[in-house]
């Protein structure tokens, strides 16, 4: 089905081992899938399935010990820590569980932070690009609001827009709902559905299994191996389930 797409991530059997005192961990024992291009796919496992190792070595944090990764038709594996630090920044955005806001910032200085390394931009790019991107995510109305004077909701909206600033090839979020309530966690899953349908690539690292209804497909690890992905043919609307959750006090 994605034979004519452009394919962002293409991992070929990917291992990654680890040397504890006098042990080896093989925390990655042969992945190898390919996401395409305008995908929203969850990624899920259990605590020790090998997701947080995978999900490093997606994000250039960390290097396969054998097989091959390409980023966007890069391949990653023997870049130096300087190369893969630049790719990174170039091709990635990243939301997190904790947002990873500075917090004496405003919401426009925390989003332009990705472009400071990005020479293409002057001063005035870079905060233009950071007004546009948070408006994407509904936030043109707190450009200049501090991390402080925000809600949880709010926050990780802003480090979706950073993570939206660079137009990345990809958005890699971790257990981005993790830390939120249920009404703001369907706000957030109500934004990335926005995205997704504007074409955006997301990869959505997550234990949580109910937000794989509201993806397009679904890799499943356990024991650092790929066992099951597979696309979801009933697609949930994250706005229909906000809709639905009944009342009561305000984000």
């Amino acid at each position: 089905m994605n034979q004519e797409k452009k394919a962002v991530i293409s991992l070929d059997n990917i291992r990654r081992d680890f040397i504890v005192g006098e042990e080896t961990v093989h925390a990655l024992r042969g992945v190898s899938f390919k996401i395409y291009e305008g995908e929203f796919v969850t990624i899920m496992g259990k605590s020790g399935s090998g997701k947080s190792t995978l999900l490093n070595t997606l994000g250039c944090l960390d290097t396969p010990t054998s097989g091959e990764y390409l980023l966007d038709g890069t391949p990653v594996r023997k870049m130096s820590k300087n190369e893969r630090a630049i790719l990174r920044n170039r091709k990635i955005g990243f939301v997190f569980q904790s947002y990873n806001l500075l917090s004496k910032t405003t919401a426009i200085e925390n989003v332009e932070l990705p472009l400071m390394y990005n020479t293409k931009y002057n001063a005035q790019q870079r905060r233009e690009a950071a007004v546009e991107s948070l408006k994407m995510v509904g936030l043109g109305d707190r450009l200049y609001h501090k991390s402080n004077q925000m809600s949880g909701g709010q926050m990780q909206r802003v480090a979706i827009a950073r993570a939206l600033v660079n137009s990345p090839a990809v958005i890699l979020a971790d257990e981005a709902t993790g830390n939120l309530d249920t009404k703001t966690s369907f706000e957030i899953l109500v934004l990335f559905q926005k995205l997704w349908k504007d074409g955006k690539t997301i990869i959505f690292v997550t234990h949580n299994p109910e937000i794989a209804q509201y993806s397009q497909r679904n890799i499943f690890l356990a024991d650092g191996k790929v066992r099951d992905d597979t696309y979801n043919n009933n697609i949930l609307s994250a706005e229909k389930a906000l809709a639905e959750l009944p009342a009561n006090d305000e984000d």
